[in-house]
């Protein structure tokens, strides 16, 4: 990704599929000072004393998170998810999540973390940090496969290989846009309880998509098989750094006691960043509370307009690389119903060297998959994000894309057979 910021910086008049961050034109300054006073009225009605709200501003504050009741109440009414505040902690962002469910979670030299595959790069990097072992289960052309999940699980306990859990965003994921269905969503977590692994999910799209969404999987568990996290970077906004764990499981410890796995992650939590700010957290609340918890309610414009960009980039792919040109080129991409994602498959090598052709000769900046693939793979491919542009940008940018698949595509006939990538 050092790379991707430098080529930015080197090229600013290039347009950018590259950014997965949400539209600046929904942000207005003054509704920052509009949720930090909801939340302290919030708190004034609560009963709080003035010298109780200062510290609740002020102050570290509890490890696990100040605004675990809101969150609650937010999960049961927008997600249908209905746990305790005490299952709940939050922290740095979603990525903190992920770094202290990794590493509650995989704890002996045998643990393994599966993926699904392309994945998330946090995901794979906060595992190397802490020295886990990433294992990709590879999605077909139609997002994740429970029989592949099968075939992996025997493989690497063949090998004497423990996989502890299942990391995937089940919802328009980063970066391959796809969207398990129902029944993928079903048979998942069926053999998550029957091979007595946990599914980490990653939950940032979902509200920030247009139409109805199916149910997340921790509101189809049953059998707490789900770790569920959540972010507000991209439906309330990204500088908060205000995420959340959902970690109901009943877990214990070396002498015998119980708890949550939340406590479990609300001690190493206490060893990382100490709390998560408290003005952060007081913020977001202030969002979720004037939206009656409804993430969607709040949500509903920025979520049409990133459906609407989502179709825009389609169509302009579309018009740009006709049916008939991509069968010739060997060129295709899947269509998202929502996120902020899609993904194009291309017949050359999609790699640093070609994205910097990309940006000098044809003034237009994409991600390349390679980069999501645990182990490697999508050398041939490129995600697109779509939700940073405006109309205007997303029709220039796609057909300076198509112009530069034509040309690196026309560059890559031309070599020699001795240096063609097989």
């Amino acid at each position: 990704m050092t790379f991707l910021n430098e080529i930015t910086h080197r090229y600013p008049d290039a347009i950018s599929f590259a950014p997965g961050r949400p539209y600046d034109g929904f942000f207005d300054v003054e509704q920052i000072f509009d949720h930090l006073r909801g939340y302290l009225d919030h708190l004034a009605a609560q009963g709080r004393t003035p010298a109780e709200v200062r510290t609740a501003l002020y102050q570290y504050g509890p490890t696990a998170g100040q605004i675990r009741g809101i969150i609650t109440d937010s999960l049961r009414a927008d997600e249908d998810i209905d746990v305790p505040p005490e299952s709940i902690v939050v922290t740095v962002g979603a990525q903190e999540a992920m770094l202290l469910v990794v590493r509650a979670l995989i704890a002996r030299p045998e643990d393994v973390l599966l993926a699904a595959s392309p994945c998330y790069s946090g995901i794979t990097g906060a595992s190397r940090l802490l020295g886990a072992t990433v294992v990709p289960v590879d999605e077909g052309e139609d997002g994740f496969s429970c029989a592949e999940l099968e075939a992996v699980i025997a493989r690497e306990r063949a090998a004497g290989r423990r996989p502890r859990a299942l990391y995937a965003i089940p919802d328009h994921s980063n970066p391959s846009g796809h969207t398990m269905d129902l029944d993928t969503r079903t048979r998942l977590l069926d053999a998550a309880e029957r091979h007595g692994i946990l599914i980490i999910e990653d939950s940032p799209y979902r509200r920030v998509s247009p139409g109805a969404q199916l149910p997340t999987l921790k509101a189809l568990d049953r059998a707490r098989s789900v770790v569920h996290l959540g972010s507000y970077s991209k439906t309330v906004f990204p500088g908060a750094r205000v995420g959340f764990a959902v970690a109901d499981q009943e877990v214990r410890d070396d002498e015998g006691g119980g708890g949550l796995l939340a406590d479990e992650l609300t001690r190493i939590k206490s060893m990382v960043t100490v709390n998560t700010p408290s003005l952060s957290q007081a913020v977001v609340a202030g969002a979720l509370l004037a939206a009656d918890g409804r993430i969607s309610s709040l949500n509903a414009e920025p979520a049409a307009y990133y459906g609407d960009a989502m179709r825009t980039t389609l169509r302009c792919l579309d018009a740009r690389l006709t049916a008939p040109r991509r069968e010739a080129l060997g060129v295709h991409w899947n269509e998202p119903s929502g996120g902020f994602f899609l993904s194009v498959q291309v017949p050359f090598r999609a790699d640093n060297t070609a994205l910097a052709r990309s940006a000098e000769k044809f003034g237009v900046l994409w991600t390349p998959m390679s980069y999501f693939y645990p182990n490697g793979g999508g050398e041939r491919a490129l995600r697109l994000s779509t939700s940073y542009l405006t109309t205007a940008e997303i029709e220039e940018g796609t057909a300076r894309l198509g112009d530069f698949i034509e040309a690196q595509s026309a560059a890559d006939e031309d070599l020699p057979d001795v240096t063609r990538i097989p």
